[in-house]
């Protein structure tokens, strides 16, 4: 497929709405507490016990941080006690075994994630422990052909870290950046330099990390174009494998930590749309492909190569190259996603631990999938990782006929059309580059629960 993309500010602003990242599908606004842990354990089960079980994918949920940032929207607990993390772990540790109990131990672990909060906020010594708990009770590859990376900030790791990292396994890692410059910085409360984040990078090439990602974020305050391309020369200069370029999704009233940035301070919707294409320009000028959503990668990365080859899959992690695994989620708020049904643990820590000292696994909510769920989570995961969508496969795996079962939604894909964002042809759909951008706009035509206050519940598509 042509990885190209196209940026139209007119079009952006036509189509500038609140939509779902669709991580999944359904997504957690419909996930209800009907669903918890006696009906976890037989989705589990139950995937023990198909005919050729899927591989494992894991995920680790680190809630720590030593300081807050301002923008950050994620779980997280803000301490700069370190002692607070061995309670946690013993808990999570309680968990792991619980779950593996769950899990036939002949199902390899393809696929390995810890996030955060900061995962390397616990001591090399925890991290050592969690490892090898973790090996205890399920099937870790040995041999290096899993994807075993984690979410690193590199004030809180140097070259003896990458080192370690790498000796328990992990080899791919994304560093968290948002942005060098010193006085966007100090507004979202995360001072960091060029020198040591570069210093962890060189770290972790020199240990052999295959794939390095950075993390950046638009539409910070005192951000424009030319403070922004600043910091992407030196990004680019580093020369990570992947990029990650982020919207700031400004919502104080969701977001307490939000209250401390000024709205004052944060670039008008059209300085963030020209940073935006400025961006694209300049990524792809650098020689790196647009995935999808917020990601760039260079050609010859796996997610690249995935997508050119039609099998790139969406998690919640991003984009991943293991569409076939169960997602078996660990910690506190984590999210699940095993045979035909996603679930959520609870989130606040005391709650966690309450559950697990009981002798409970800690799922609060989920959902099981119906058949209409299965076949629109399909049709949009298609959509959204490789920008095109052939009604005859959809047909032969679903048995239904696509014009008819979707006549709505393809009424709907009309003006979009007309646009030039898709073309819908009796074969299938193809994504334009000029509509790449949008796609979230074009999967929310295939999402059945999405209302007028719908909205609401989500950040702006651009």
């Amino acid at each position: 497929m042509q990885q190209s993309l196209e940026f139209d500010s007119e079009l952006i602003r036509r189509y500038d709405t609140s939509g779902p990242r669709y991580t999944s599908y359904p997504t957690a606004v419909q996930f209800t507490e009907a669903f918890g842990e006696a009906e976890y354990r037989e989705r589990a089960r139950r995937s023990n016990e198909t005919d050729t079980p899927a591989p494992l994918s894991l995920y680790f949920h680190i809630p720590f941080c030593n300081t807050v940032c301002f923008y950050c929207a994620c779980n997280k607990v803000i301490t700069a006690n370190r002692k607070r993390a061995q309670p946690y772990l013993d808990h999570l540790f309680r968990e792991i075994r619980m779950q593996g109990e769950l899990y036939d131990r002949d199902r390899p672990v393809e696929q390995l994630h810890w996030g955060g909060g900061t995962p390397t906020f616990i001591s090399d010594e925890q991290m050592r422990a969690l490892m090898d708990e973790t090996r205890r009770h399920f099937a870790l590859r040995d041999d290096d052909s899993g994807e075993y990376s984690i979410e690193i900030d590199p004030r809180e790791a140097d070259a003896g870290t990458m080192a370690l990292l790498r000796e328990l396994g992990f080899n791919r890692i994304s560093l968290g950046v948002q942005d060098f410059d010193p006085r966007v910085q100090q507004a979202v409360n995360r001072i960091q330099s060029e020198e040591e984040t570069a210093a962890v990078l060189e770290a972790a090439r020199a240990e052999g990390f295959k794939s390095t990602s950075i993390d950046l974020i638009y539409g910070l305050p005192h951000q424009s174009v030319d403070s922004f391309a600043a910091t992407l020369d030196k990004v680019i200069a580093m020369g990570p494998d992947r990029l990650s370029v982020f919207n700031y999704a400004h919502l104080p009233q969701m977001f307490k930590t939000q209250r401390q940035i000024r709205a004052e301070a944060l670039p008008s919707a059209d300085e963030k749309l020209a940073i935006l294409d400025y961006t694209i320009g300049r990524l792809t000028e650098a020689g790196y492909v647009y995935i999808g959503m917020d990601h760039f990668a260079r050609p010859d990365d796996e997610l690249a190569v995935a997508q050119r080859e039609g099998t790139l899959y969406r998690n919640f992690q991003g984009y991943s190259t293991h569409a076939d695994c169960d997602l078996v989620a660990m910690g506190a708020t984590s999210i699940s996603k095993v045979g035909d049904s996603y679930s959520q643990n609870l989130k606040g820590l005391e709650d966690y631990y309450a559950a697990l000292e009981a002798g409970r696994l800690p799922v609060f909510r989920g959902v099981v999938l119906t058949a209409d769920d299965r076949l629109r989570r399909e049709v949009i995961t298609r959509l959204i990782c490789n920008f095109e969508l052939d009604f005859a496969d959809i047909e032969a795996a679903y048995g239904i006929d696509f014009a008819d079962y979707f006549a709505d939604a393809l009424e709907r894909l009309q003006p979009m059309q007309a646009d030039g964002l898709l073309v819908v042809n009796a074969d299938g759909i193809q994504v334009q580059p000029r509509g790449r951008l949008l796609i979230r706009n074009i999967c929310m035509v295939f999402d059945r629960y999405l209302g007028s206050d719908s909205p609401q519940r989500f950040s702006k598509v651009i």
